[in-house]
């Protein structure tokens, strides 16, 4: 942990629409990003495919350093790190909510200072009634820091790269 990591994981989310992802429309204001994809089928894919998402091994998947160990629960501080060296972005976030029904596994975490965009993540795994895996990605951002704001057209294309690899692993991840 760098010196003052602990304060800022402990702060307020960096936005006001703190559960957004949770029920449409998204907030106007935002990039927004809906991805809904299929990763499988059957009842013991889905299960492995979710303990893959609550345990952010989905995110480790995608190529990125997440400084928890602990599953995705209500208020849990995720650090996320994405790059290396110089390169390297560190993006604090918190668990806002979980889902955990039979047929709906998932989370959403939100930014908190230091992040550098402000907004929310939802990753939700749900097996339909003809037993696929449907996995829907939800998100709404904006540039917080000066960095992001300089990468216009960078930052968005940033973003999508990164939904890219999460669908990429969980069907990795999915498999038997």
């Amino acid at each position: 942990m760098i010196y003052g990591e602990s304060v800022l994981l402990d702060g307020p989310f960096t936005y006001p629409e703190v559960g957004a992802t949770r029920d449409a429309p998204l907030p106007a204001g935002y990039r927004h990003v809906l991805r809904d994809v299929e990763v499988g089928a059957g009842r013991d894919v889905f299960e492995r495919a979710a303990e893959a998402l609550l345990t952010f091994r989905m995110h480790r998947g995608a190529g990125l350093t997440v400084g928890t160990r602990a599953p995705a629960v209500p208020g849990l501080p995720v650090v996320i790190r994405i790059g290396a060296g110089p390169l390297r972005l560190t993006a604090p976030c918190r668990v806002v909510y979980r889902i955990d029904q039979p047929d709906r596994q998932g989370f959403a975490y939100g930014t908190l200072d230091g992040h550098p965009e402000r907004g929310e993540e939802a990753f939700v795994l749900h097996l339909t009634e003809a037993g696929r895996i449907r996995f829907r990605i939800t998100a709404f951002s904006r540039p917080a820091s000066a960095l992001a704001r300089l990468g216009g057209p960078l930052t968005t294309l940033a973003q999508e790269f990164a939904t890219q690899r999460y669908v990429r692993s969980m069907r990795r991840l999915s498999l038997p």
